[in-house]
């Protein structure tokens, strides 16, 4: 199991007496209050009426009733997981999660004991669904940490399928443990041999009585228990915005994306200082909602919005490049880095201040980032994160507070807003999308699935989404493996080698430069290793579907599908490596055994095998072989 990823203090805790969640030790009320213990990173935030119905949706489907039965305040934290997950709080208690699971692509809701007794604790457990009832002999191995075993089942629901969650119950009914099930509920019913049920969770009912608090809390209570913690957060952030701006001698703007994180700052500097401007780069993949809600922004505000829309360069690209990846998200230097640049380029002759929506609880790079610096691939802009220690929940707290005008999209289900196609968001988003954009996403899903199709792909290679990645996690390998699925393309135009390439800084990444290009077939791997040109260039690895290349402090990777990356400290060295890497590619895959490197090399290190020139382990990548080989010569 991997280490918790901890960015930063985990601040959920829970009033008793107001029955809300407090971001500290003490309610405004007065009152102490307990800890809530989530999973890290913490980055907790509202659960939107949405998101309570889709909640009662999986429970009504799965148990046959719904978790959340009246209004209460809740709170999501999301939990890593392979897609989506969501930990459900109510009343101070984590009482299950939701989880997108890529295996079926569908919702399902994990409970938790306290959650698997608000459902199965005050009615007949006959009247729920996904429920196991063990013999009053086998309670004290479930206790004792056994999975239930086929005999000792006395009954269960017999509809219950394979895989599926479930609630334990006592041989009087009550809730013993919850966890999934490994045969169907009729076999189970045989009594024969096998594991019935994993158990997850468990617990002795004996002593348990099911208590829950009064509901009927709203936000706006939770804003008034939270007064004393967001003044204090807020306090900080105007000081901060206050000082780096009379620090700075530069024209001040804001980078409003139409995200929530954008407009708390956008408000917070609004507070602060009467001159400033907004920045918006449309990238052309924007959601209409945010195109919309940045302008009705922008008017509220009163304020100057220079701003620049990309058009049609995402799918003027897209087929030199192919789908952008986790790995390779070319699409952010050629929508949005490149246009950002230009609007402060056009705008602000000796460059600007700008304060952006960075929180640390987002990710590992962005808790180790400073609060201000000079951005490496914007020349002229100094940027500044003034909430870089909020969660979602204090940039919730303070928009209700202010009753700012947010993207109405975080209602309609989307924890985060960016480009709509990203490839760093969850299949849940995107199938949620389908639901939301139908057009949209039909545009997209034909995308893929033509180009699933010219790289001898599957449909479900899109299906499961795994087109966001060259190189898969392992457990979406393994759900790949168990479904047969290949991963490693095989276009029929694998020869025509028409090359792409963009750099920049990486955006989402720590510091350094970052190439991508792209061939326009997919490349064989098998070949490169066997041929061993990417020698020429530096040390080289291989594993499924990608091949390595690292040439001091630069590192390059080609992958199957025939996108290229190349990382370095400077533009000049990335751009050196991709050109290196994308002619040794060209070289292995057009080689027509002439011989012209063989003598050309100083080391010997080039021999003619089967009508190949193959570089073997004596290469010391000088590189004197690709200039003259007559492949880089004629067909680059």
């Amino acid at each position: 199991m991997s280490k918790p990823l901890y960015l930063g203090e985990l601040l959920l805790y829970w009033c008793p007496s107001c029955n809300v969640p407090v971001l500290g030790k003490e309610c405004s009320c007065g009152a102490k209050t307990k800890q809530v213990t989530i999973t890290p990173p913490g980055d907790i935030r509202p659960a939107f009426p949405y998101e309570i119905e889709l909640i009662n949706k999986i429970s009504v489907e799965q148990f046959n009733a719904p978790l959340i039965t009246d209004q209460r305040t809740v709170v999501l934290n999301k939990s890593p997981y392979d897609d989506r997950m969501e930990e459900v709080i109510v009343d101070g208690e984590v009482i299950g999660s939701i989880r997108f699971e890529l295996e079926q692509l569908k919702w399902t809701l994990l409970l938790r004991m306290n959650g698997a007794r608000r459902i199965f604790g005050n009615v007949d457990y006959k009247t729920l669904s996904n429920w196991v009832m063990i013999d009053a002999g086998a309670e004290k191995f479930i206790l004792g940490g056994s999975s239930v075993l086929a005999p000792g089942i006395k009954d269960a629901d017999p509809s219950i399928l394979e895989a599926e969650e479930v609630v334990v119950l006592t041989h009087e009914g009550k809730v013993l443990g919850v966890g999934r099930t490994r045969m169907t509920g009729e076999k189970m019913l045989e009594r024969g041999k096998g594991v019935g049920v994993k158990v997850r969770f468990k617990e002795d009912p004996a002593n348990i009585t099911l208590t829950v608090p009064e509901g009927g809390q709203t936000w706006d209570d939770v804003v008034k228990a939270n007064e004393n913690y967001m003044n204090d957060f807020i306090e900080r952030s105007h000081k901060f915005i206050k000082n780096v701006s009379s620090s700075v001698d530069r024209p001040v703007t804001v980078s409003y994306s139409g995200g929530k994180d954008s407009l708390a700052v956008l408000h917070l500097v609004s507070e602060c200082l009467d001159e400033y401007d907004l920045l918006f780069s449309d990238t052309g993949i924007e959601f209409p909602e945010t195109v919309k809600n940045v302008h009705d922004v922008a008017e509220a505000y009163g304020k100057p919005l220079n701003m620049l829309d990309s058009g049609n360069a995402f799918w003027d690209s897209v087929d030199s490049f192919g789908p952008p990846s986790v790995e390779v998200r070319w699409c952010c230097k050629v929508c949005k880095l490149g246009p950002i640049t230009q609007i402060i380029n056009d705008n602000y002759d000796n460059g600007c201040l700008t304060f952006i929506g960075q929180r640390k609880y987002e990710s590992d790079t962005r808790a180790k980032s400073e609060r201000v610096w000079k951005n490496p691939w914007v020349g002229n802009q100094v940027a500044a994160a003034p909430i870089q220690n909020w969660t979602a929940m204090h940039v919730w707290l303070y928009i209700f507070k202010n009753d700012l005008l947010y993207n109405p999209l975080y209602a309609e289900g989307f924890d985060r807003i960016g480009c709509w196609l990203c490839p760093s968001c969850s299949v849940a988003d995107l199938y949620r999308l389908r639901e939301t954009h139908p057009e949209m996403e039909k545009k997209l899903n034909d995308y893929l699935l033509s180009y699933a199709e010219r790289m001898g792909l599957s449909e479900d290679w899109v299906k499961h989404g795994f087109w966001r990645w060259k190189d898969l996690p392992a457990p979406l390998k393994e759900i790949a493996k168990k479904k047969g699925i290949n991963l490693i393309p095989q276009s029929k135009n694998e020869y025509s080698l028409n090359f792409a390439v963009t750099t920049g800084y990486r955006p989402c990444k720590q510091g350094g430069i970052s190439a991508e290009g792209g061939f326009d077939g997919s490349v064989d791997i098998n070949r490169l290793e066997l041929t061993g040109m990417l020698e020429a260039v530096g040390n080289t690895s291989y594993m499924e579907g990608v091949a390595m290349v690292t040439e001091d402090e630069d590192r390059a990777q080609v992958f199957a599908s025939g996108s290229v990356t190349a990382r370095s400290d400077s533009d000049k060295s990335a751009r050196r490596l991709m050109r290196r890497v994308e002619l040794s590619v060209r070289r292995a895959l057009l080689c027509s055994g002439c011989g012209v490197c063989v003598g050309k090399c100083p080391e010997g290190a080039v021999k003619i095998k089967k009508g190949l020139a193959i570089i073997n382990d004596r290469c010391t990548h000088c590189g004197q072989c690709i200039s003259v080989c007559p492949v880089v010569k004629f067909n680059s």
